[in-house]
């Protein structure tokens, strides 16, 4: 059973108050055992006045306590908080003694033993509260503290930390002294990394990741460490405050929850960005934005960090708005945006919608519990759009001066969003306060809606209706057929708009196509007037700049998620224009909501059938154009949605068999085992084939494939040792379960799998309560049955939330979810 008390607000701000901590001297004993490692730590602190406090751990076993040399009772721990009765105001020194358990939910320390060589790592991730399952602590973000660590590995391991680690012999580790830094940010990796380190304008850098993985990394070594310098020298032309730390690392971790960490001077990554397959230049660009998001993080979050958790929007919209902005200036990915518009943007625009929506800047954040569930498309996506709409009505300049303020008033210490909007606006004469009102503090998606008019004159205007209340400075974009091509589009003039407007805009002659948000400035659903409607419909592919038809391309797909356009006229429209397109994020991202969305989830099951066969002759034709080897990246694209959409197994199987699709790409271990998937669903495979490749293929990814492909098989003792390996057992790691998730639930097992759809909401209940928020998340996302797109799905779920006892992280999982579905019903009615 887990079980921990979550920290509120008010109990955070009376410790602040109380406690001033300086130090923590940390002993970790990582040779104990599979189990459990050893945990010593003294932490050092002052008590401003007399009065009772307590201290935050979740051991296995609590040795001893001591507080300046006087024992406490171990038994006195409740849950995860030990009581510190009767301070006494002045200095205080506390020394814990425990045994803490391994992980295999990527929270705490997580423990991981690869199946390729059957060596062993570990690593932590101490995000929000889980720095209580690695040592104790005053878990808070403003409490900050300087750390002291000390490792004792395994002979022949190395360990990183946040600063630069020193081996002292017989396997133990000391970490150079940290600078003030929140505990939720302190980190070790340990274990047999294969590391390349070098140093960039005198500081050492490093880049690791398991063995096994190697060859793999020390092929991308070069872009992955040229990508990190070249964001380094940006973001010291951009801030004024040098990097703050002694080193900068980089670990590629096995079964990572998040993207990345932003560790300070030891990022983790997920290792899945060490490709051992073949990837798209767009997958390329996404790894080098997590490496530029990270390093934001170093200024922003690490060295100014967030008081309470209601801020979190602060850490992670300027990373993910920096992220985009400096790799597109720093580094050969000059179209980033486009990609945020395709991925992103949808993701903030979806959450958005929600009943969970929330403000960018919440205010209602009472506890970690709550604070953990805003971590989604708002915070990410919706508040890097909200800066970049800031920065093009401040104008970057200002918005720096501020960024620099903001840093040198709050370098090593604790900031809030009126720390933050004070900054900025103290480098402009705009009303910044006024911008933060209604960007960050409301939620919701404004849409803008064209009203084009005929003058007597014979000319045209514009007024855009804004459904929502937001004010926004966008740019609108005319655009003329070219009269010697009239499958092309050309841009007569941009206009910048104010919303909303004094008066109406005027236009001149009407153009082809009106688009608002030509750029996508701003953050907002778009319409077309009738007329540009239809040239969207015939000449899309037309439109010279991929971040224009980005802009087009969402707003088709926000229509069809309103019910204001046929699902059916999606697929049409890609049918029609992806054969011609060029920008790899956009092939991917409308083949992905083609495929996931309008044929598994928004057309009937009667009609998925075609739409399948639609999007089949579509990947077909892209495969057919790029025989030549002119795109590799699209044609890897196409082979892939090809694979995901196939009806029949005929060509796919033969692919198999003979190791390579005709042309080429050759099968790599990415692309057999999402044959072996698909071939799984269509009951074309068994399980000596599933073994035989797992034979060939015995690494964790290969792990995680066999697990895909067996709880897809058509068979019901598959699925029934599926479901119970999800659910009644504990023994799957965070990675395995989500693979087993992915198989289980397939459209075209409806029937096959109908008795476990009520099955899901009271097991996952269960599962959530075991096993902690981690495998709450995984439940909710993953092994939720997104094809029952019925009523009967929608009533048992919104039975569950009204009955049962929920963790907030299932909880919130469900509520999304309901709501997608109860949309795909709307829609199909629609």
């Amino acid at each position: 059973m887990f079980t921990m008390s979550v920290l509120t607000r008010d109990e955070a701000q009376t410790r602040a108050r109380l406690l001033d901590v300086h130090r923590y001297t940390i002993e970790l004993d990582l040779t104990t055992g599979e189990d459990t490692f050893d945990s010593r730590t003294v932490i050092a602190f002052t008590a401003r006045a007399d009065a009772d406090t307590f201290v935050e751990l979740k051991p296995a076993e609590l040795r001893s306590v001591t507080l300046d040399g006087h024992p406490l009772d171990p038994e006195h721990l409740v849950d995860n908080r030990l009581p510190l009765p009767a301070l006494t105001a002045g200095e205080h020194e506390l020394r814990v003694d425990a045994s803490m358990r391994y992980s295999r939910t990527g929270e705490g320390m997580h423990r991981f033993t690869d199946p390729t060589d059957g060596e062993t790592y570990l690593y932590t991730q101490l995000f929000m509260d889980d720095v209580q399952r690695v040592f104790a602590a005053f878990d808070q973000p403003d409490l900050k503290a300087v750390f002291d660590l000390t490792v004792t590995a395994p002979e022949g391991w190395t360990v990183l930390a946040n600063g630069i680690t020193e081996h002292l012999g017989e396997g133990r580790w000391q970490a150079a002294t940290t600078p003030l830094i929140s505990t939720y940010l302190v980190a070790v990796a340990a274990g047999p990394w294969h590391s390349i380190r070098t140093e960039h304008r005198g500081l050492p850098f490093g880049i690791h990741c398991r063995r096994s993985l190697a060859p793999h990394l020390d092929a991308d070594a070069e872009e992955i460490l040229d990508i990190t310098r070249q964001c380094y020298d940006r973001y010291h032309e951009k801030f004024e405050e040098p990097y703050p730390f002694d080193s900068y690392d980089q670990a590629f971790v096995p079964e990572f929850n998040a993207g990345a960490m932003e560790n300070p001077g030891l990022v983790t990554f997920r290792d899945e960005f060490v490709y051992r397959s073949a990837v798209t230049d767009t997958e390329r660009q996404t790894r080098g934005m997590v490496i530029a998001h990270e390093m934001a993080h170093m200024w922003f979050g690490d060295l100014v960090t967030l008081q309470w958790w209601d801020d979190i929007w602060l850490n992670e919209s300027f990373a993910e708005y920096m992220g985009y902005q400096t790799l597109t200036e720093a580094t050969r990915f000059t179209d980033t945006w486009t990609d945020f518009g395709v991925v992103r943007k949808a993701w903030g625009y979806d959450a958005d919608q929600r009943p969970s929506t929330h403000p960018v800047a919440p205010e209602n954040v009472d506890d970690t519990a709550s604070a953990l569930l805003n971590f989604d498309g708002i915070s990410y996506a919706k508040g890097a759009s909200a800066l970049r709409q800031l920065v093009a009505w401040l104008g970057e300049k200002d918005f720096l001066a501020g960024i620099n303020t903001h840093f040198a008033r709050h370098k090593f210490a604790n900031a809030t969003l009126a720390d933050f909007i004070d900054s900025l606006a103290s480098g402009t004469e705009r009303d910044v306060h006024a911008w933060a009102d209604v960007w960050l503090s409301t939620t919701g998606v404004d849409t803008l809606t064209p009203t084009v008019t005929r003058a007597d004159n014979g000319t045209y205007t514009l007024l855009v209706d804004r459904a929502g209340s937001r004010p926004h400075r966008i740019a609108v974009g005319l655009y003329d057929q070219d009269l010697g091509d009239t499958g092309r589009l050309v841009l007569r003039e941009r206009l910048d708009l104010d919303v909303p407007q004094t008066e109406p805009q005027p236009l001149g002659k009407r153009p082809a196509l009106l688009l608002l948000n030509d750029g996508d400035l701003t953050y907002a659903k778009v319409r077309f007037d009738p007329d540009s409607f239809e040239t969207v419909r015939t000449t899309l592919s037309g439109l010279p700049e991929p971040l224009t038809r980005a802009v087009v391309w969402n707003a088709l797909r926000d229509t069809v998620r309103d019910g204001q356009l046929p699902a059916s006229a999606y697929l049409d429209a890609a049918r029609a224009h992806l054969p011609h397109e060029t920008d790899l994020a956009l092939v991917q991202g409308v083949l992905a909501f083609a495929a996931t969305q309008v044929a598994d989830r928004y057309l009937t099951p009667e009609d998925r059938p075609a739409a399948l066969a639609t999007l089949t002759a579509l990947c077909r034709d892209l495969i057919r154009r790029t025989e030549d080897g002119s795109d590799p990246g699209l044609r890897l694209i196409a082979v892939r949605h090809f694979i995901d959409v196939a009806a029949h197994p005929d060509t796919i199987a033969a692919w198999l068999a003979e190791g390579t699709v005709p042309g080429g790409p050759e099968l790599d271990p990415e692309l057999r085992w999402r044959v072996l998937a698909r071939l799984a669903v269509l009951g074309a495979t068994d399980e000596p084939a599933i073994a035989a490749e797992l034979a060939r293929d015995p690494s964790a990814t290969g792990q995680e494939g066999a697990a895909r492909c067996r709880a897809a098989l058509p068979d019901p003792e598959a699925k029934r040792t599926a479901w119970e390996a999800m659910f009644t057992g504990d023994d799957l790691s965070n990675y395995l379960f989500t693979a087993t998730a992915q198989g289980f639930w397939q459209p075209e097992q409806a029937d096959l799998v109908r008795e476990y759809v009520p099955r899901y909401y009271p097991d996952a209940v269960a599962l959530a309560t075991r096993r902690g928020p981690a495998m709450a998340d995984a439940a909710g996302r993953w092994a939720f049955p997104t094809h029952a797109v019925d009523p009967e799905t929608l009533r048992l779920g919104e039975e569950c939330l009204r009955d049962a006892d929920l963790t907030p992280s299932l909880r919130r999982k469900l509520v999304d979810q309901l709501d997608d579905l109860e949309r795909a019903l709307r829609v199909r009615g629609a």
